[in-house]
């Protein structure tokens, strides 16, 4: 079997691809669907989308151009990927996105498993909890794209996709995989479309895994990854896919977009550590291509051995909603995304290798700008997050979902690392 990975964010993307290959399953990312011919040899494919929060219809076509190029790849088992704080809209794009796929393969059920235990992504009765707290009572409530104001999963697919709803609960799963597997039987002969998995622990993970083996489509975060990997994997652990993304290059940046409450923390920590500067909306939208030669001028200033430079549009809830309020949401987001992109690609013309990133939407633009299309998943620095390997040229990427990571990560990203 040939899993295919149809990821709604880049570091969704990368997420993912360091659980499979952590636990047995030789994985290549693509950065989008690819266009060439580029080989694929791996047992998992991984596709990374910017589909988290565009419009539904728009997301429904990439992820089916994903499923038809990893089909054509020989794929017979598929993931939907999104992220384990279930970031989506009452108009999607989570549930959307997965009833076109059930469609397109001809299934009519599938599981919801957003699950991480390692990170403190839970689910108990169907509701959905980071750390010790509902999803509703996160940082994830005041998210400026898809605030999180409702825990229970159950609620949330329905109101997003076609299809009924229900939970499998921890006391059934921890029945093991037979009971679950029968009770997916039952409820599929009730017309239930979108199963909730609970997981409070990673044997949770590993039970589903070992259920959902022959189920052709399954949807979650990476954690069901885990289960998933173990029950695919054989005896050989794969550490060569770890050793082929470990980073390189000399010259590195640190670069945070996410407003994401660890973010702050880790930015306010590394700002203590090493050289740092605050990107300002205002002169993003005066002069996107100015300002980014200026900043370029500021990293290659402050390049010296240790601790590489930071820019940051890192910002806490009220400065968010300030900045917002100022300049909206939409046009403010997308002067800094376009000002990241020019410093990306001032940055990588000046020989900057490595890139340490912040926050999923900047990410995929860090790695668009790039010109990063496939690479090789590396050592893991954080749970989910690993370093990664242009296949084609001399770049080493971290890529960072908001919330994941502790608050020493940049450094650490650096100083625990042979580069």
């Amino acid at each position: 079997m040939r899993l295919g990975v149809i990821a709604d964010d880049f570091t969704g993307a990368t997420d993912i691809a360091s659980f499979l290959v952590q636990h047995g399953l030789p994985t290549i990312q693509f950065n989008g669907v690819p266009q060439g011919q580029d080989e694929v040899s791996a047992q998992a494919i991984v596709i990374s989308l910017k589909s988290r929060s565009c419009p539904p219809q728009q997301a429904i076509a990439q992820s089916l151009a994903a499923l038809e190029w990893l089909q054509q790849q020989g794929c017979d088992r598929f993931y939907f990927k999104y992220c384990s704080t279930f970031d989506s809209t009452e108009q999607g794009n989570i549930g959307p996105v997965t009833d076109a796929l059930l469609a397109a393969l001809g299934e009519t059920q599938t599981v919801i498993s957003p699950s991480l235990p390692v990170n403190g992504r839970t689910v108990y009765q169907g509701y959905l909890f980071v750390a010790d707290q509902l999803l509703s009572e996160s940082g994830m409530r005041h998210h400026p794209v898809t605030p999180m104001t409702d825990s229970n999963l159950v609620r949330l697919m329905t109101r997003q996709a076609k299809g009924q709803a229900a939970v499998i609960n921890a006391a059934l799963l921890d029945q093991g995989a037979d009971a679950v597997r029968m009770q997916l039987e039952s409820l599929k002969a009730q017309g239930i479309n979108y199963v909730v998995l609970d997981a409070l622990h990673e044997q949770h993970l590993l039970t589903q895994g070992e259920a959902l083996k022959a189920m052709r489509l399954v949807t979650g975060g990476s954690g069901l990854a885990i289960g998933i990997a173990r029950a695919w994997a054989t005896q050989q652990q794969n550490r060569d896919a770890e050793q082929a993304g470990r980073p390189q290059g000399e010259r590195a940046v640190v670069i945070s977009g996410s407003c994401s409450q660890m973010t702050n923390r880790q930015v306010q920590a590394y700002r203590q550590q090493a050289p740092s500067q605050e990107v300002l909306v205002e002169r993003c939208l005066e002069d996107a291509e100015g300002y980014a030669q200026t900043l370029c001028d500021w990293v290659a200033a402050h390049h010296q051995p240790g601790l590489a430079p930071l820019l940051f549009a890192t910002a806490d809830a009220q400065q968010l909603q300030a900045i917002q309020q100022q300049y909206g949401a939409a046009r403010s987001s997308e002067a800094v995304e376009q000002l990241f992109a020019a410093v990306t690609r001032e940055l990588k013309a000046r020989g900057w290798q490595r890139f340490i990133v912040a926050g999923g939407e900047t990410s995929g633009v860090v790695a668009q700008s790039l010109g990063v299309t496939a690479f090789h998943i590396g050592p893991m620095i954080s749970p989910g997050v690993p370093w990664v390997r242009d296949i084609h040229q001399p770049l080493s990427l971290a890529l960072k979902s908001g919330n994941f990571g502790d608050e020493q990560f940049f450094s650490r990203a650096q100083t625990e690392f042979s580069l």
